[in-house]
Protein backbone atom coordinates (compact mmCIF):
# COMPACT_ATOMS: atom_id res chain seq x y z
CA UNK A 1 0.00 0.00 0.00
CA UNK A 2 2.93 2.74 0.80
CA UNK A 3 4.36 2.02 -2.55
CA UNK A 4 1.35 2.83 -4.20
CA UNK A 5 0.89 5.90 -2.45
CA UNK A 6 4.79 6.90 -3.08
CA UNK A 7 4.54 6.57 -6.63
CA UNK A 8 1.84 8.55 -6.80
CA UNK A 9 2.44 11.55 -4.99
CA UNK A 10 4.78 13.01 -8.05
CA UNK A 11 1.66 12.21 -9.70
CA UNK A 12 -0.65 14.45 -7.28
CA UNK A 13 1.53 17.02 -6.94
CA UNK A 14 0.93 17.48 -10.85
CA UNK A 15 -2.42 17.22 -10.50
CA UNK A 16 -2.14 20.56 -7.93
CA UNK A 17 -0.71 22.37 -10.92
CA UNK A 18 -3.75 21.21 -13.46
CA UNK A 19 -6.04 22.30 -10.78
CA UNK A 20 -3.79 25.58 -10.61
CA UNK A 21 -3.97 26.18 -14.19
CA UNK A 22 -7.94 25.76 -14.38
CA UNK A 23 -8.44 28.57 -11.81
CA UNK A 24 -6.23 30.70 -13.67
CA UNK A 25 -7.78 29.77 -16.81
CA UNK A 26 -11.40 30.96 -15.09
CA UNK A 27 -9.68 33.81 -13.07
CA UNK A 28 -7.94 35.26 -16.58
CA UNK A 29 -12.41 34.79 -18.75
CA UNK A 30 -13.10 36.98 -15.19
CA UNK A 31 -10.50 39.68 -15.97
CA UNK A 32 -8.91 39.00 -12.50
CA UNK A 33 -5.78 39.39 -13.48
CA UNK A 34 -3.51 38.94 -10.53
CA UNK A 35 -5.48 36.11 -9.41
CA UNK A 36 -4.58 34.10 -12.52
CA UNK A 37 -1.36 35.38 -12.19
CA UNK A 38 -1.25 34.13 -8.82
CA UNK A 39 -2.36 30.12 -9.61
CA UNK A 40 -0.01 30.64 -12.75
CA UNK A 41 3.08 31.33 -10.12
CA UNK A 42 1.39 28.26 -8.00
CA UNK A 43 1.07 25.80 -10.86
CA UNK A 44 5.01 26.69 -11.62
CA UNK A 45 5.97 25.70 -8.10
CA UNK A 46 3.86 22.52 -8.33
CA UNK A 47 5.50 22.23 -11.66
CA UNK A 48 9.26 22.65 -10.35
CA UNK A 49 8.31 19.85 -7.15
CA UNK A 50 7.02 17.07 -9.19
CA UNK A 51 9.73 16.54 -11.11
CA UNK A 52 11.97 16.81 -8.28
CA UNK A 53 9.85 14.71 -6.02
CA UNK A 54 9.83 12.14 -8.75
CA UNK A 55 13.78 12.01 -9.03
CA UNK A 56 14.14 11.58 -4.70
CA UNK A 57 11.34 8.90 -4.84
CA UNK A 58 12.51 7.65 -7.90
CA UNK A 59 9.01 6.93 -8.93
CA UNK A 60 9.02 8.65 -12.26
CA UNK A 61 7.01 6.74 -15.29
CA UNK A 62 5.43 7.26 -18.45
CA UNK A 63 2.43 8.53 -16.94
CA UNK A 64 3.92 11.23 -15.16
CA UNK A 65 5.73 12.48 -17.84
CA UNK A 66 2.54 12.71 -19.82
CA UNK A 67 0.09 14.28 -17.09
CA UNK A 68 3.04 16.55 -17.02
CA UNK A 69 2.62 17.91 -20.05
CA UNK A 70 -1.14 18.05 -20.23
CA UNK A 71 -1.15 19.84 -16.93
CA UNK A 72 1.45 22.28 -18.13
CA UNK A 73 -0.33 23.12 -21.73
CA UNK A 74 -3.33 24.12 -19.02
CA UNK A 75 -1.25 26.52 -16.53
CA UNK A 76 1.37 27.45 -19.44
CA UNK A 77 -0.93 26.96 -22.54
CA UNK A 78 -4.64 27.68 -22.07
CA UNK A 79 -4.59 30.40 -19.13
CA UNK A 80 -2.22 32.58 -20.68
CA UNK A 81 -4.47 32.72 -23.63
CA UNK A 82 -7.07 33.37 -21.65
CA UNK A 83 -5.17 36.54 -20.31
CA UNK A 84 -5.06 37.86 -23.89
CA UNK A 85 -8.46 36.73 -24.59
CA UNK A 86 -9.80 38.93 -22.18
CA UNK A 87 -7.03 41.59 -22.72
CA UNK A 88 -7.83 42.41 -26.79
CA UNK A 89 -11.81 42.84 -25.38
CA UNK A 90 -10.08 45.81 -22.50
CA UNK A 91 -7.45 47.59 -25.39
CA UNK A 92 -8.15 49.99 -28.17
CA UNK A 93 -9.53 48.18 -31.44
CA UNK A 94 -8.28 50.03 -34.58
CA UNK A 95 -10.74 51.42 -37.15
CA UNK A 96 -9.19 49.69 -39.63
CA UNK A 97 -9.56 46.03 -37.87
CA UNK A 98 -13.52 46.98 -36.93
CA UNK A 99 -14.88 44.56 -39.27
CA UNK A 100 -13.04 41.62 -37.46
CA UNK A 101 -12.71 42.96 -33.90
CA UNK A 102 -15.17 40.19 -32.90
CA UNK A 103 -12.80 37.40 -34.31
CA UNK A 104 -9.62 38.99 -33.15
CA UNK A 105 -9.67 38.16 -29.40
CA UNK A 106 -9.67 34.22 -30.47
CA UNK A 107 -6.22 34.35 -31.98
CA UNK A 108 -5.48 34.50 -28.59
CA UNK A 109 -5.44 30.62 -28.30
CA UNK A 110 -2.46 30.69 -30.59
CA UNK A 111 -0.30 30.59 -27.45
CA UNK A 112 -1.95 27.26 -26.39
CA UNK A 113 -1.25 25.71 -29.57
CA UNK A 114 2.42 26.80 -29.54
CA UNK A 115 2.60 25.89 -26.19
CA UNK A 116 1.27 22.04 -26.86
CA UNK A 117 3.66 22.19 -29.60
CA UNK A 118 6.52 23.54 -27.56
CA UNK A 119 5.85 20.60 -24.93
CA UNK A 120 5.82 17.90 -27.32
CA UNK A 121 9.02 19.19 -28.57
CA UNK A 122 10.78 19.14 -25.31
CA UNK A 123 9.91 15.78 -24.45
CA UNK A 124 11.26 14.39 -27.47
CA UNK A 125 14.01 16.41 -27.85
CA UNK A 126 17.12 14.95 -25.89
CA UNK A 127 19.36 18.16 -26.55
CA UNK A 128 17.07 19.95 -23.94
CA UNK A 129 18.93 18.40 -20.60
CA UNK A 130 20.96 21.88 -19.19
CA UNK A 131 19.21 24.38 -20.97
CA UNK A 132 16.44 24.99 -23.35
CA UNK A 133 15.49 25.35 -27.31
CA UNK A 134 13.13 28.03 -27.65
CA UNK A 135 11.25 29.84 -24.94
CA UNK A 136 9.95 27.66 -21.44
CA UNK A 137 6.00 27.87 -21.76
CA UNK A 138 6.75 28.84 -17.83
CA UNK A 139 8.33 31.99 -18.91
CA UNK A 140 5.67 32.75 -21.38
CA UNK A 141 2.87 32.37 -19.28
CA UNK A 142 4.28 34.65 -16.82
CA UNK A 143 5.47 37.18 -19.58
CA UNK A 144 1.45 37.23 -20.79
CA UNK A 145 0.08 37.02 -17.19
CA UNK A 146 2.52 40.23 -15.79
CA UNK A 147 2.47 41.98 -19.20
CA UNK A 148 -1.42 42.28 -19.14
CA UNK A 149 -1.19 43.95 -15.12
CA UNK A 150 1.15 45.99 -16.71
CA UNK A 151 -1.40 47.31 -18.95
CA UNK A 152 -4.33 47.29 -17.94
CA UNK A 153 -3.01 49.18 -14.30
CA UNK A 154 -1.08 52.40 -17.09
CA UNK A 155 -4.21 54.35 -17.85
CA UNK A 156 -2.04 55.29 -20.76
CA UNK A 157 -1.15 52.13 -21.64
CA UNK A 158 -4.62 50.74 -22.11
CA UNK A 159 -5.44 53.27 -24.55
CA UNK A 160 -1.96 53.39 -26.28
CA UNK A 161 -1.40 49.87 -27.13
CA UNK A 162 -3.61 48.66 -29.51
CA UNK A 163 -5.07 45.25 -30.50
CA UNK A 164 -2.87 45.57 -34.05
CA UNK A 165 0.73 45.66 -31.63
CA UNK A 166 -0.49 42.91 -29.16
CA UNK A 167 -1.27 39.97 -32.24
CA UNK A 168 2.01 40.96 -33.39
CA UNK A 169 3.39 39.64 -29.90
CA UNK A 170 0.98 36.48 -29.29
CA UNK A 171 2.91 35.90 -32.76
CA UNK A 172 6.42 36.86 -32.28
CA UNK A 173 5.80 35.08 -28.66
CA UNK A 174 4.50 31.78 -30.44
CA UNK A 175 7.25 31.60 -32.34
CA UNK A 176 9.98 32.12 -29.97
CA UNK A 177 7.83 28.77 -28.88
CA UNK A 178 8.77 26.93 -30.95
CA UNK A 179 12.66 28.62 -32.18
CA UNK A 180 15.66 26.64 -32.46
CA UNK A 181 16.91 29.37 -30.25
CA UNK A 182 19.01 27.91 -26.86
CA UNK A 183 17.98 29.56 -23.85
CA UNK A 184 19.94 29.02 -20.66
CA UNK A 185 18.04 27.70 -17.30
CA UNK A 186 18.46 28.31 -14.27
CA UNK A 187 19.45 25.06 -12.85
CA UNK A 188 23.06 25.60 -11.11
CA UNK A 189 25.39 22.42 -10.41
CA UNK A 190 27.67 24.31 -8.51
CA UNK A 191 27.74 27.82 -7.08
CA UNK A 192 30.69 28.73 -9.50
CA UNK A 193 30.63 32.03 -10.90
CA UNK A 194 32.76 30.29 -14.18
CA UNK A 195 30.00 27.89 -14.51
CA UNK A 196 27.36 30.20 -13.89
CA UNK A 197 28.33 33.35 -14.75
CA UNK A 198 24.92 34.11 -17.44
CA UNK A 199 22.66 32.83 -14.66
CA UNK A 200 24.48 35.23 -12.25
CA UNK A 201 24.10 38.19 -14.43
CA UNK A 202 20.62 37.61 -15.20
CA UNK A 203 19.97 37.32 -12.11
CA UNK A 204 21.48 40.43 -10.80
CA UNK A 205 19.79 42.44 -13.51
CA UNK A 206 16.37 41.29 -12.89
CA UNK A 207 16.42 41.92 -9.48
CA UNK A 208 17.35 45.65 -10.61
CA UNK A 209 14.65 45.67 -12.70
CA UNK A 210 12.23 44.35 -10.61
CA UNK A 211 13.37 46.19 -7.20
CA UNK A 212 12.83 49.40 -9.54
CA UNK A 213 9.44 48.61 -11.24
CA UNK A 214 7.84 45.83 -9.09
CA UNK A 215 5.73 43.49 -10.70
CA UNK A 216 5.61 45.78 -13.64
CA UNK A 217 9.08 44.61 -14.16
CA UNK A 218 8.46 40.80 -14.64
CA UNK A 219 7.77 41.83 -17.96
CA UNK A 220 11.07 43.40 -18.81
CA UNK A 221 12.84 40.71 -16.91
CA UNK A 222 11.17 38.22 -19.80
CA UNK A 223 12.46 40.01 -22.47
CA UNK A 224 15.97 40.27 -21.00
CA UNK A 225 15.83 36.49 -20.36
CA UNK A 226 15.53 36.35 -24.10
CA UNK A 227 18.13 38.78 -24.95
CA UNK A 228 20.59 37.96 -22.97
CA UNK A 229 20.03 33.91 -24.15
CA UNK A 230 19.94 35.44 -27.87
CA UNK A 231 23.78 37.23 -26.61
CA UNK A 232 25.24 34.37 -25.15
CA UNK A 233 23.70 31.63 -27.14
CA UNK A 234 27.19 29.92 -28.12
CA UNK A 235 27.68 29.36 -24.73
CA UNK A 236 24.34 28.26 -23.13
Amino acid sequence: MSNIITRNIPNSITSCNLFCGCVASYMAFQNEYRLAMLFIVLGAVFDFFDGMTARLLKVSSPIGKELDSLADNITFGLAPSAIVFSLFKEVYMPSFMAGISEYVPYFAFIISVFSALRLAKFNLDERQTRSFIGMPTPANALFWSSFAIWIIEDSNLIHSFNALYLLLLVIFMSLLLVSELPMFSLKFKSLSWKSNKIQYIFLAVSVILLGLCGLSGLPAVIIWYIILSAITYKKA
